[in-house]
């Protein structure tokens, strides 16, 4: 075999069964093949009772070496704090500007899981985001213009793992893996680099499918099968333990998979009934009579998730949404075990599975499957996820349970499942490398901006003067910071006369655990008024239990919210505004991340619009009333704060009520501070949001814009109007998104028919048009023909004196009722409250607290609407309103 100057060879030096490992479990798969390299490095480490070996100097791994290639150490600091085993793998790495190749040699043919770890740091003499290259195995590629940093929120190193299944074929036992930098004229200096290499044996049909078996997997949406063969490489996007917890590599059935939670992944698609998990804890128990016992550990198939109820109609289903990448085949496995004795005959528990929203199976009967309980089984299915928008990087695919309702069924109305897996399949030209996030150049440091050139004397003394400058400057901060929280301190021991919050002048307040255990009475359950993803929403009382608050506890241990948890409290101890939700302040102590914020008595928009808990339909005016609220804050955030800040998460659930009725915009843990200058016009960020509110121009190019919260808005407004969701299911296709149902009605000329039945008698036909065209603007494609947040605010104050000045004309329909005048006359005080002595405050930089008036006049979008204004306007005999 050929060795060029551009790589170098590493072949492995093997007895049989030398590196067979024990999975630690009864049904355990003998790897034969059980390769482990510790690149980049000299020395082997243990980790989780497994050698991995290096590279350089080994008795098992003879390299030939020509250079360049380095071998480097990294600087894993910013994995100290984090729980991972594999911790000391990452330690050194192989790094080359030119192609290298590993080549392995195998002691069987056959599929072999190829798993890459990556860890993407700065090391020496490579620059983290000069990382840009392609991987490839035999005739496919594996990566394609791979950039370890795109995915980086922030500018913290992680960990990126990769695995692959690929076959090695009979008579040509090399398994060679190629890294191949992606040098260009914009990356010059691009650089390839890999941590850690696992090469591990897996049973011949463990996902191909065997020839044998007629007609192969079904094709989900098509009226045909598809076969997985030992031609293709597959991809592992997912797999998933679900309602257990992880499985780690260890505890597999020997082959060292890993098996995640499925937390981040479930959606409840009905809130007011959770599903659970069931258990059942004796492996001895499991029947392995339908598929090999290593197919997964006991544990996937000895928890599972269902509804566990009995019901008479189907209004509900279980989901889960996985991102991948567009323009690839999929095999999705779904793992049943039937573990709950109730359901002992085929019949009792029969349900309907849908994939990428299509009907993949009509009528699931997991006992009927695997003929008997306790005997896990598993279904294959092949799925397409194209899309005809080229640019479309990344979409959902979903997996969903619905009970199977025919009328005749007389079990139990209930689903179940076990266990995910999710793979990608190596395309027409054995491509796997699906299309990347934009890459993360490096940020340009500030004196790039100055001279280009400088003595080295200069450079010293611009070092010295910018290290004091830092030093005074820190020292000032941190003495005003100790100033005021002393002051805090003193203030908070005194009983408020008036009732008023200890809200802090400065950053927010920094609570102790045992503080917030006693305003919840340790976290007692009968003080939750709420749950999210991040976690138990309680009410609680502080300050000798005279100021009532919103209590947020992120789930004790988890690490999931932990960066939402941070940046809401620099986001929100910045920001004061009679439309946003204030933040009174945080417990960071232990385990426990916990947010503390002024109570909102009336809870979210959501629940009044179509919450079950409603006992108060809203009137159209209160409705408009909180938009106009809504919009303000976000006008605030987009342009009145010392940043542009992005809220990313609009939708009517972070919309709440006080007990005034005046609507806050809450819940700003995936804000984001907007582009800076007037050379950006947006940031670059992976998509974070919820379903059916998210902005399509944001969703499709990872574009974040003010204009993204503007489409949300847009949906919030069309559900104000409609109330109802933005997407439901269970509706005729036509009408399931709101958005596109709203956009057809108004094009036919018959949005009136789809307005929610408890306004349509008070809504003033002036008032519905000049409130749908708006909301219809907010949800245009292009997002620089949306309107901005201030001409939001000004169409709602217009769509109020609409309404305002024509409640005595005629209605669109025969009004059941007369309207509550003195309701009508409060929200006109309120409305001019606002608009006069809507006070703004917001921290500066310097830790100073400003004050402003917020204007409630706004620029018109356009000439000619201004001028419809100004000839509606003088018409009116009450104009205090604006």
């Amino acid at each position: 075999m050929d060795i060029t100057t551009t790589s170098f060879l590493a072949i492995i030096l093997v007895l049989h069964g030398r590196f067979t490992v024990d999975g630690g479990g009864s049904n355990t798969y003998k790897a034969i093949d059980n390769i482990l390299v510790n690149c980049g490095s000299s020395a082997s480490v243990q980790l989780a009772n497994r050698t991995w070996s290096p590279d350089i100097n080994s008795q098992q791994l003879k390299i030939f070496e020509n250079p360049p290639f380095s071998s480097v150490q990294a600087n894993t600091s910013s994995l100290d704090n984090r729980p991972s085993l594999m911790k000391d793998l990452y330690i050194t790495a192989r790094l080359s500007r030119s192609e290298f190749t590993y080549s392995f040699l195998m002691l069987t043919d056959g599929p072999k899981f190829l798993r890459l770890y990556f860890y993407a740091s700065s090391y020496s003499d490579f620059d983290r985001y000069s990382s840009f290259f392609s991987v490839k195995s035999g005739p496919f590629t594996l990566l394609k213009d791979f950039s370890p940093t795109a995915d980086d929120d922030d500018d913290e190193s992680d960990i990126i793992t990769r695995e692959y299944c690929i076959n090695v074929p009979p008579g040509n036992l090399m398994l060679n893996v190629t890294f191949v930098p992606n040098t260009t004229v914009t990356s010059p200096d691009a650089y390839a680099f890999i941590n850690g290499i696992e090469v591990v044996s897996m049973p011949t049909y463990l996902y191909y499918t065997k020839p044998s078996d007629h007609p192969g997997l079904p094709f989900v949406g098509r009226n045909t099968s598809y076969h997985i063969e030992r031609t293709m490489a597959l991809e592992t996007m997912y797999r998933i333990n679900v309602a257990g917890n992880q499985i780690p590599p260890d505890q597999d059935t020997g082959m060292f998979r890993n098996w995640l939670v499925e937390k981040q992944y479930l959606t409840q698609a009905r809130p007011d009934k959770e599903s659970h998990a069931a258990y059942f804890g004796d492996p001895q128990n499991l029947r392995y009579t339908k598929i090999s016992n290593y197919t997964a550990p006991d544990r996937v198939y000895l928890t599972g998730r269902s509804y566990g109820v009995n019901e008479g109609s189907v209004t509900y289903n279980l989901t889960w949404e996985f991102e991948v990448d567009s323009q690839f085949y999929y095999m999705v496995r779904l793992h049943f075990c039937e573990i709950d004795f109730k359901f002992q005959k085929s019949g009792d528990r029969v349900f309907q599975i849908f994939i990428a929203d299509h009907l993949a199976e009509p009528r699931a009967d997991v006992v009927a499957w695997a003929e008997d309980i306790l005997t896990p089984y598993y279904k294959d299915y092949a799925v397409g996820m194209g899309s005809k928008d080229q640019e479309l990087k990344k979409l959902n695919l979903s997996i969903k349970l619905q009970p199977y309702d025919d009328g005749q069924i007389s079990g139990y109305m209930d689903v179940i499942l076990n266990g995910i897996e999710i793979f990608k399949i190596s395309d027409a030209n054995s491509n796997l490398g699906g299309p990347n996030p934009d890459r993360r150049l490096k940020p340009s440091p500030w004196t790039q901006s100055q001279k280009p050139k400088s003595s080295k004397k200069t450079i010293m003394i611009s070092i010295i003067v910018g290290v004091a400058s830092c030093f005074l400057v820190l020292s000032l901060v941190v003495f005003l910071i100790s100033r005021r929280q002393s002051t805090r301190l003193k203030k908070s021991k005194s009983k408020s006369t008036h009732g008023s919050s200890s809200l802090p002048s400065g950053l927010c307040r920094c609570f102790s655990i045992a503080e917030i255990k006693a305003a919840t009475n340790n976290f007692d359950d009968i003080f939750i008024i709420g749950v999210g993803g991040f976690g138990n929403v309680y009410k609680g009382y502080i300050d000798n239990d005279t100021l009532p608050v919103a209590i947020k506890r992120l789930k004790p241990g988890s690490q999931q919210g932990a960066h939402e948890f941070q940046t809401e409290i620099e986001m929100l101890s910045q920001l004061r505004h009679v439309h946003l939700v204030s933040l009174i302040g945080y417990c960071n102590e232990g385990d426990e991340m916990i947010l503390v914020y002024e109570f909102m008595a009336r809870g979210t928009v959501c629940e009044h619009l179509y919450g079950s808990d409603c006992d108060e339909p809203l009137s159209w005016k209160r409705r408009l009333k909180m938009c106009l609220d809504a919009a303000r804050g976000l006008h605030y955030l987009h342009t009145g704060a010392s940043h542009n800040i992005i809220h990313r998460d609009v939708k009517t659930t972070n919309i709440l009520i006080d007990e005034k009725w005046v609507a806050k915009v809450s819940d700003f843990g995936l804000s984001k501070v907007g582009p800076m200058g007037m050379s950006r016009s947006h940031i670059s960020t992976v998509v974070k949001g919820s379903v059916g509110y998210l902005d399509p121009e944001y969703y499709k190019r990872q574009r974040l814009t003010p204009k993204s919260d503007v489409y949300s808005f847009g949906v919030v407004l069309l559900e104000v109007l409609c109330g109802r969701p933005p997407l439901v299911r269970n509706v005729e296709k036509n009408k399931v998104s709101l958005v596109d149902w709203v956009k057809r009605c108004h094009h036919e000329g018959t949005i009136h028919q789809i307005v929610d039945s408890v306004v349509i008698g008070s809504i003033t036909p002036e008032c519905l048009k000049a409130f749908s065209d708006l909301a219809l603007r907010c949800l245009v494609d292009d997002g620089n023909e949306r309107p901005s947040m201030n001409d939001v605010v000004g169409s709602l104050e217009f769509a109020m004196e609409l309404q305002e000045s024509t409640e005595g004309r005629e209605r669109i329909c025969d009004q059941s009722g007369t309207q509550n005048e003195k309701e009508d006359v409060l929200i006109k005080r309120e409305l001019v409250k606002d608009d006069e002595e809507s006070e703004v405050r917001f921290t500066s930089s310097d830790g100073t607290l400003s004050e402003s008036k917020s204007s409630g006049m706004t620029n018109s979008s356009s000439d000619k609407e201004a001028l419809n204004s100004r000839m509606i306007f003088s018409e009116l005999n009450n104009l205090t309103a604006r």
